[in-house]
């Protein structure tokens, strides 16, 4: 009987030592929810971060309130907000083997000129520096601990490549991303810290859903737009995120296969 207790105790310190530990920001709807799921389904023990608590526990839920879940509600453009976040998996779960950056907002689709400062610089401290913080305190995480590294995903968009009118704010953000995704890959480099971006179009959200019923085109006509299953996207974070170490894939795009994208338009 005392050796199987003990075979017992060896095989749980062996499964705590396999679990991998992922951060999700803006898991309370969306591609963050569709991501935090489907890396819990693969195993991994889920920090569900965002600005809503009351989504964030929707989530949670939808993983049957499972131990593997832990709901930090977080403002990601408030340094205290994201130094809790990553302090409270670092307690919970004693590492950080994932980031997904994907918390993200939109302005108003207005010419430019017409923009409010305020406007402007709500994406680009949710979109730009959210992302550099949560990624700043991520690498501080990953550098420490023993094994050293991880992987950081960012969730950049079709607009790191291509604007849709009246997208400055979004836009810029975005190709801010991929800049700041090749520097975490390159600095990173060192540590075993390892960062990709997944540009993704045209996933069915609820953000995407005034698509359905017609959008703005580079033309000036207005087009109901083609999407896919968020599914899709979020088995697509989980091969990401599942790849050992050595490997990456710096840039994926994941889109709706009719939408708008390639070509003129």
């Amino acid at each position: 009987m005392g050796r199987t207790k003990a075979q017992q105790l060896a095989n749980n310190e062996k499964m705590a030592d396999q679990l991998k530990i992922a951060v999700v920001t803006g898991a309370g709807s969306g591609i963050g929810r569709a991501a935090a799921l489907a890396l819990h389904r693969a195993g991994f023990a889920v920090v569900l971060a965002g600005r809503r608590e009351s989504e964030l526990e929707k989530t949670a839920a939808a993983g049957e309130g499972s131990a593997r879940m832990l709901v930090v509600p977080t403002d990601v453009t408030s340094p205290a907000s994201v130094e809790n976040l990553f302090a409270r998996t670092v307690r919970e779960f004693g590492r950080l083997d994932v980031l997904f950056n994907n918390a993200g907002v939109s302005a108003p689709a207005i010419p430019l000129e017409e923009l409010s400062y305020e406007q402007w610089m709500a994406v680009v401290n949710v979109n730009l520096t959210g992302v550099f913080l949560c990624a700043q305190q991520a690498v501080r995480v990953m550098k420490s601990q023993t094994p050293k590294g991880g992987r950081i995903i960012n969730n950049g968009s079709i607009s790191a490549h291509s604007p849709r009118p009246f997208s400055a704010p979004y836009t810029a953000a975005k190709h801010g991303v991929t800049g700041l995704t090749k520097s975490i890959a390159l600095d990173g480099r060192a540590h075993n810290i390892v960062c990709s971006q997944i540009d993704i179009g045209n996933a069915a959200t609820e953000m995407t859903a005034r698509m359905t019923q017609g959008v703005l085109q580079a033309h000036g006509a207005v087009a109901v737009e083609p999407r896919m299953d968020v599914r899709h996207v979020a088995d697509a974070i989980v091969y990401m995120a599942t790849l050992p170490l050595e490997a990456n894939v710096l840039f994926m795009t994941v889109m709706a296969s009719a939408m708008p994208f390639v070509g003129r338009g």
